[in-house]
């Protein structure tokens, strides 16, 4: 009885040695803010001075010619039959002037239960010239980049529409003079979007109407810039978003309205080194010496080396997935857990002013996390409308520490309605 006590005593020891001598290292090699970054951002940038002054939303908003970018089917509800929109915004105005994004939409509510639309997004990077040495001439290149797609808006009921929208995106920013064998990147994306509109109802001293929409972008698979390249996410992101209009008399109305936007890509893991060592001793043979520092390879002469990964994933998912799988994963694989992913999500607020539907005063203001992007602004901008014509402004003011390419920047859009009043919806 005395020897299997003796053993099992003796067994407890030395597990709690090899469990107290025995130790691992994990060395990040990625302290970023792990902010997430895909293909072809331009498709999120606001083109429109409507959204843009109301802090980059359009998902709940009142319909408009601007639709096709943030929820198309919100045009089922359109009270004029045709609409034409164009928008032109400056882009790092600071450091150059001929970057910019510019926008094309055209919509037809077909009949009192759906409607067509189509746009045409462009970014240009400007004229870049290229020398070989200073007696070179160089050569001018335009590196850009466009999208042009179309939807179908159905309503489904009185007050609720769905619409999906199918889009081709191009990508020419590699220059083929650097590199022969550069060819532009290019992939297919849809769009399913949602759009809930009230009927006026009576409360004390207004009327008031509710709006609530829904919107999943840019679902598509991961593509490539050039065929040696690494794969990479779609701009594939969520919106929510719900306002309510105080309608005050027949006149004059006011709309707030909320947004939160949320990429469907994976978050970036940690990625580091695991150094698994045995501490076996300190110089006098006492104890553990416990100064092994594993950033600078320095062992004392009695640790031992066990084993050593490289590269690899510390916390987080592995990204490498495809786009439909990012999607559900992109709700649990941030490595700082359930605040991590909240922080994710940005959020927009915005107001809007109208007055005998022919002068708008807008005010909206969004926000980023800091270590998710830190995108903070203000934004003002009005409307003014004549007849069939509507012009549009707005101006950004940020209010972060790093500065937004679209800051003191005036953005401007026209719209062009075409028998407007034709479907009375109010």
């Amino acid at each position: 009885m005395k020897k299997h006590i003796l053993a099992v005593m003796a067994f407890a020891t030395i597990s709690a040695t090899f469990a107290q001598e025995n130790t691992i290292q994990e060395i990040p090699s990625t302290f970023d803010s792990r902010v997430i970054t895909t293909g072809l951002p331009f498709m999120l940038i606001s083109p429109d001075a409507r959204s843009a002054a109301m802090g980059d939303m359009g998902v709940a908003t009142s319909v408009d010619g601007f639709s096709q970018q943030y929820n198309p089917a919100k045009y089922a509800f359109s009270e004029a039959k045709q609409g034409v929109g164009l928008s032109y915004t400056p882009y790092l105005t600071r450091l150059v002037n001929d970057i910019s994004l510019s926008y094309l939409t055209y919509f037809n509510r077909l009949n009192e239960f759906s409607a067509f639309s189509a746009s045409l997004k462009y970014f240009s990077l400007g004229e870049i010239v290229l020398t070989q040495d200073a007696n070179d001439p160089g050569v001018a290149v335009k590196p850009n980049e466009f999208a042009i797609d179309a939807a179908y808006s159905l309503r489904l009921s009185d007050q609720f529409a769905m619409a999906v929208a199918l889009r081709y995106m191009r990508s020419a920013l590699r220059i083929g003079q650097v590199d022969p064998n550069a060819q532009p990147g290019s992939t297919f994306g849809a769009d399913i979007t949602g759009y809930y509109q009230s009927e006026e109802e009576a409360y004390n001293d207004f009327n008031g109407r509710w709006r609530l929409g829904f919107a999943i972008q840019n679902l598509g698979p991961r593509f490539k810039y050039d065929d040696g390249g690494q794969e990479v996410f779609q701009p594939t992101n969520l919106r929510l978003g719900a306002g309510f209009d105080f309608i005050f008399d027949q006149y004059s109305k006011l709309g707030v309205s909320a947004e939160v936007s949320k990429y469907l890509v994976p978050t970036p893991p940690i990625i580091g080194d695991r150094i698994v060592f045995t501490d076996v001793g300190g110089p006098d043979g006492t104890g553990p010496d416990g100064v092994f520092n594993p950033a600078d390879g320095d062992f004392q002469s009695d640790d031992q080396l066990e084993a050593s990964e490289q590269d690899i994933i510390l916390e987080g998912q592995d990204p490498n997935v495809s786009f439909l799988t990012g999607v559900f994963q992109s709700f649990g694989d941030a490595p700082g857990g359930f605040s991590e992913e909240l922080r994710e999500f940005t959020w927009a607020l915005g107001a809007e002013y109208t007055y005998q539907d022919n002068f708008a005063f807008r005010a909206g203001y969004f926000n980023e996390a800091d270590d998710k992007g830190a995108r903070k602004f203000f934004a003002l901008g009005a409307g003014f409308k004549y007849t069939t014509i509507g012009l549009d402004l707005s101006y950004l003011f940020s209010a972060s520490k790093i500065q937004s390419p679209l800051e003191n920047t005036l953005r401007f859009s026209l719209t062009f309605n075409f028998g407007d009043g034709e479907y009375d919806e109010y």
